[in-house]
């Protein structure tokens, strides 16, 4: 079961007097960070889209994010924790590098706002796998959440924006980004958590960038880099990696630290609202099949996580 952090297992790197109401308020700001960087990545996914290709996006976000902690790593690759490899390497798969290639392909056909509110069910699903393979339990209230949750992401991926009933293979794709997320939450609150944050993250680059490197050799990418008009897209590229997958990961990995994985999830009720206020800015429609499902999802998440 994916224990949270209590005050006797917090990693040496604390100061001792940090308190609990101290690690709590740092968790929730880190929180709201973390909300702002992930809301934003889905319209910078689209932007990007403009210029790159699906697979060019999503391992080119990866292989950045490894060039960001590239200093760090040779600096001290003797700390690197090599014997949980195994770990390092599933959630830099199920993390990482697998929804990033899942979202950028869905963001060529799906408003960003509707992907952002899909991301919504990461907290169900974390809830789900730590329950079946970690040992979790569940009350009467959190299986209500879950079926809700369910609902909800049906009533999103079966009804199109307008409120036609239609399968849209695009926002399944998002779902099961959301299931690898869960897979990862679960991964880092059982088996890396007592790691520091920044070599913890920084760890699951080193062996996920260069597999990302694969998928950005063949093609065209330098013809597109240096097309006329590549340039915002490419430094939307960029953000994605250095921030998005880079810097935002340290912070996210540091939350689940000071409290636990499900908390950490929760980060996923901000996001729809921050990706939902860039669509908007964007020129999006929003329509109320999204808003409902929305709803519905978030609801589902509550019930799961209330106390």
């Amino acid at each position: 079961m994916a224990k949270p952090f209590t005050e006797n297992s917090i990693p040496t790197s604390d100061p001792v007097s940090t308190t609990p109401s101290k690690r709590l308020l740092q968790a929730w700001l880190l929180l709201i960070l973390v909300a702002l960087i992930w809301g934003t990545s889905f319209i910078l996914i689209k932007h990007s889209l403009t210029s790159f290709t699906a697979m060019q996006v999503g391992t080119g976000r990866i292989f950045l994010a490894f060039v960001f902690f590239l200093p760090y790593l040779l600096l001290s690759w003797k700390q690197l924790p090599r014997r949980r490899w195994l770990p390092l390497l599933g959630s830099g798969l199920l993390g990482y590098l697998i929804p990033a290639v899942l979202f950028a392909t869905a963001g060529q056909h799906l408003n960003s706002s509707l992907a952002g509110t899909l991301n919504a069910l990461s907290p169900l699903f974390t809830f789900l796998i730590g329950l079946v393979l970690f040992g979790r339990k569940a009350r009467v209230l959190q299986v209500g959440g879950i079926l809700l949750g369910f609902f909800g992401s049906v009533f999103l991926v079966f009804f199109s924006a307008t409120g036609s009933f239609e399968f849209n293979g695009y926002a399944f794709l998002v779902v099961l980004a959301t299931l690898c997320y869960g897979f990862n939450i679960n991964i880092v609150a059982r088996y890396l958590s007592d790691l520091p944050a920044l070599l913890s993250t920084a760890s699951t680059f080193a062996l996920v960038g260069p597999i990302a490197l694969l998928g950005l050799i063949p093609g065209d990418l330098p013809a597109r880099i240096t097309a006329p008009g590549s340039t915002p897209a490419l430094l939307m590229l960029l953000t994605l990696g250095m921030i998005g997958s880079g810097f935002a990961t340290i912070l996210f990995n540091r939350i689940i630290q000071l409290t636990s994985g499900v908390f950490a999830s929760t980060v996923t009720y901000l996001i729809p609202v921050v990706a939902v206020l860039w669509g908007l800015f964007d020129g999006e429609p929003l329509h109320w099949p999204q808003v409902a499902g929305m709803g519905i999802c978030l609801l589902g998440v509550y019930l799961i996580n209330k106390k």
